[in-house]
């Protein structure tokens, strides 16, 4: 049985470790290793599997059993992967969580998720505590190296019956267009059918199971780095070195470092490592190819005849997972066109307009899409917890309704156009502006808040926020923002500071999405809006 057929995750670790015991699963680099203070180096499969065994065996003696929750902010440490697989061994679920979360928003994820354990690095212990208290959840949160408490709560997975395929193996947040962050809920079959695609895509992203080695400096608790590059390179008995973040003055020695043969990306990073002097360490790798999304059309060729190695573009959602997945991995793809590459014969797609109607050949529309055949939901997300109404509009009339506007051009390929959503996309993260707008208002110096995206060279948008306060001066911009690094990633936090008398209303006293887009592009470079994108940088906790 390979591992991409096992009937779960943990399965699949069990059968690569039988088959590849003394490879590399995971390596840690010594940089790292210093960042995150843990040992460098290599874990086998078979060390990998006694490991995930020894922290079942925990879980299962301090009485954590399937249905059942685990939260977990570990960073990018490998031990995230390891506590996965326990939980998945014992048919519970795990609940990443972005460690750059304050406040409010780990109050909302606790409270939603409803966890029996957190499981966090030490200084972040105190504030999930505090966050799950405020969330009213009876929870504990502890460390790896913590005795394990007895659960305080009772299984919460919905998803009990059935066989191990459709059980929930994860629950990942992704960004609410219309609000509060949704739970996609991830299954077994989600992952696998991830690593089946992966493993046999074939063309410039050919895999093979010789002991590749990948390198990825995204977020393990996205499901990039969870699914498909983990997932990948467990398929192939290939080894993951995953960075605590990207690094891009030392980014092409850690590849040469890791012996990476492919690496993962997103479109941020091609521009930086583009702006930096030619180098001899430019083509000092092994990579073949290097597999994500957004790279800027303009230097797509420059960068792959200045590193020698091609990029491949590719979409998808977290809620589409492998069940969905549109790449240019063919030899005659469109280099500098910003093509996704053709539909999959295995996939229907339509592209509709506004009234829901099919565009005409070449139009731009909205992307619908499912799984041809008897099974149109294989390889996406179960559901939106605790959301069966999102859940319904995203699925309505039997195809997944995915909010981005593409085109059909040339040679059957498709072109990203926009996002239909109200959601602002800065360097990789969604942002949703309703989001922001909520716990901008929670101060109490802010009657009325409005955030749209303005463009942004380096990170595409950058949040702009228009206030009506009592005192509209550019110390009170300051403080407001320092305020709010307090209370939600350093990402979502304003960049720019409008103070306005009111904002663009409809009617119903609902933000005019479109007039405050235009506003906030008018008032970008105005004298009085007050810029703070310096005061946004990733918090570090001592």
């Amino acid at each position: 049985m390979m591992p991409s057929e096992a009937p779960n995750v943990y399965r699949a670790l069990q059968n690569a470790a039988g088959q590849w015991p003394g490879r590399p699963l995971l390596n840690v680099l010594p940089s790292v290793a210093q960042v995150y203070d843990i040992d460098p180096g290599q874990i086998s499969f078979s060390n990998a599997l006694t490991r995930v065994d020894h922290w079942a065996e925990r879980l299962q003696s301090a009485g954590y059993t399937s249905g059942m929750r685990v939260a977990v902010l570990l960073e990018n440490r490998p031990e995230f992967f390891l506590l996965w697989l326990a939980l998945n061994r014992l048919g519970a679920s795990i609940v990443p969580i972005n460690p750059d979360l304050r406040v409010a928003e780990l109050e909302y994820l606790i409270a939603h998720a409803e966890p029996a354990l957190i499981v966090t690095i030490a200084p972040r212990v105190a504030e999930l505590q505090v966050a799950a208290d405020a969330a009213e959840v009876s929870v504990q949160a502890v460390t790896p190296d913590d005795r394990l408490p007895r659960p305080r709560r009772k299984a919460t997975v919905a998803t009990l019956t059935g066989d191990d395929m459709s059980r929930e193996a994860a629950v990942l947040y992704t960004s609410g267009t219309t609000g509060n962050p949704k739970g996609c809920v991830l299954s077994n079959s989600y992952f696998l059918e991830v690593a089946r695609w992966y493993t046999s895509l074939g063309g410039i992203v050919s895999l093979s199971t010789d002991g590749e080695r990948m390198i990825t400096p995204l977020p393990i608790f996205h499901m990039n780095a969870m699914a498909y590059s983990f997932m990948a390179m467990l398929s192939v008995g290939g080894c993951l070195t995953a960075l605590d973040r990207f690094h891009p003055s030392t980014w092409w020695q850690d590849v040469a470092d890791s012996g990476a043969t492919c690496l993962h990306y997103l479109g941020v990073m091609p521009s930086m490592l583009m702006g930096a002097a030619p180098a001899l360490q430019d083509r000092a790798h092994r990579v073949r190819f290097g597999f994500g999304a957004g790279v800027d059309p303009k230097l797509q060729a420059a960068f792959e005849d200045r590193f020698g190695f091609p990029l491949m573009e590719a979409w998808a959602m977290t809620e589409t997972g492998a069940g969905a997945v549109i790449s240019a991995h063919e030899l005659d793809r469109l280099i500098g066109r910003s093509a996704l590459g053709r539909v999959p014969d295995w996939l229907d797609v339509r592209l509709i307009d506004e009234d829901g109607r099919d565009v005409p050949e070449g139009a731009p529309g909205e992307l619908l899409v499912r799984r041809k055949g008897d099974q149109p939901r294989l390889g996406f997300f179960s559901e939106y917890y605790k959301n069966p109404s999102a859940t319904a509009e995203a699925w309505e009339g039997g195809w997944f309704h995915t909010g981005d506007i593409v085109r059909r051009g040339e040679g059957g390929n498709m072109f990203f156009v926009d996002r239909r959503k109200n959601v602002i996309r800065r360097s990789g993260e969604n942002i949703a502006a309703v989001e922001v707008e909520s716990i901008l208002m929670r101060h109490p110096q802010v009657r009325a808040a409005g955030v749209a995206a303005v463009p942004d060279p380096i990170r595409g948008d950058e949040v702009f926020a228009c206030l009506s306060v009592d005192d509209p001066t550019p110390e009170t911009a300051q403080a407001i923002t320092k305020w709010a690094l307090g209370q939600m990633a350093y990402y979502k936090v304003p960049g720019f500071i409008a103070f306005v008398d009111q904002l663009p209303l409809t009617a119903t006293h609902k933000i005019q999405r479109k007039a405050l887009k235009e506003l906030a592009l008018q008032l970008r470079d105005d004298t009085a809006t007050v810029t703070l994108t310096h005061l946004k940088k990733r918090q570090v906790v001592a």
